[in-house]
């Protein structure tokens, strides 16, 4: 037996080809009378429906063309986009570089001592050691304590080397010490790191006058920091009623969470200077 969905098949098909021999047998004999009229009656709301059946799934087709190519074109401008923005933050990333190395550049310019430019290739990823690692070494010239610096001040000093890298202890570690002044009173005392990444100024008279605000500089006379260099800002001050000295913390100047470029100091004071009155 055949199925329904076949039966329907066969009679539109045979609707299709009754009403196709009558409109060709009627409409030159009869175009106004007759069963050709009657024919027609019958079988125009099935053509329209036809019709509009065709129509509708043309538009469909179309449609589909036109949103695949749509969907193409907006697959390729996303491309182009995604290329522009990356173009961006690399050029943006290169701006920034050049920024830095330009205010490194300034700075070996302005002081008397040869210096290597260099750039941090790794971090001690330990809490309790601040170290960095620098793609400079022995075949570049760099020895053990060597100072190492940024425009905006002091950084560490070179504790190990390789030939072409070294390991930097910096000043914010708990095991450095800086002998150090504040710049408007000349008041001494050794700054040495904290736990909080900032100094303590460690060891300064209570009678010598500090305060919140005042630069601390190197004062040249541990043999490792030529004299002068910038350290950090007294954050706070604390005067106790007993003891000699009075308990004093900086916050450096460098930002040692975004170093990139560092300067080594290649011809730093051999023996400690005399301060001068």
């Amino acid at each position: 037996m055949f199925s329904k969905k076949t039966v329907m098949i066969v009679g539109v098909i045979l609707l299709i080809a009754v009403n196709i021999i009558i409109l060709s047998v009627t409409s030159t004999r009869y175009p106004s009378f007759g069963p050709g009229r009657i024919a027609i009656a019958l079988t125009a709301p099935f053509q329209t429906a036809v019709v509009g059946t065709a129509r509708f799934f043309s538009d469909i087709w179309q449609r589909y063309f036109m949103l695949v190519g749509v969907a193409r074109e907006n697959e390729k401008l996303e491309h182009a986009l995604r290329r522009s923005r990356e173009e961006n933050h690399r050029l943006e990333e290169v701006a920034l570089s050049n920024q830095r190395l330009r205010q490194l550049l300034e700075f070996q310019q302005k002081t008397a001592r040869r210096v290597v430019a260099a750039e941090v290739i790794g971090k001690d990823p330990s809490p309790w050691f601040k170290t960095i690692i620098i793609d400079k070494g022995l075949e570049d010239g760099l020895t053990k304590s060597l100072p190492v610096v940024v425009p905006e001040g002091v950084v560490g000093q070179v504790i190990e080397l390789a030939g072409n890298y070294s390991k930097v202890l910096l000043v914010i570690d708990q095991n450095s010490a800086v002998d150090a002044l504040v710049q408007r009173t000349r008041a001494r005392g050794i700054v040495a790191g904290a736990i909080d990444s900032g100094f303590l100024f460690k060891y300064v008279l209570r009678k010598h006058d500090v305060q919140v605000g005042d630069a601390v500089v190197t004062s040249g006379l541990d043999g490792v920091f030529p004299k002068g260099l910038r350290v950090g800002e007294v954050s706070g001050v604390v005067k106790r009623t007993a003891g000699i000295f009075q308990e004093v913390t900086v916050m450096p100047y460098a930002d040692f969470e975004t170093l990139e470029e560092v300067l080594v100091i290649l011809n730093p004071p051999t023996h400690p200077q005399t301060e001068v009155p």
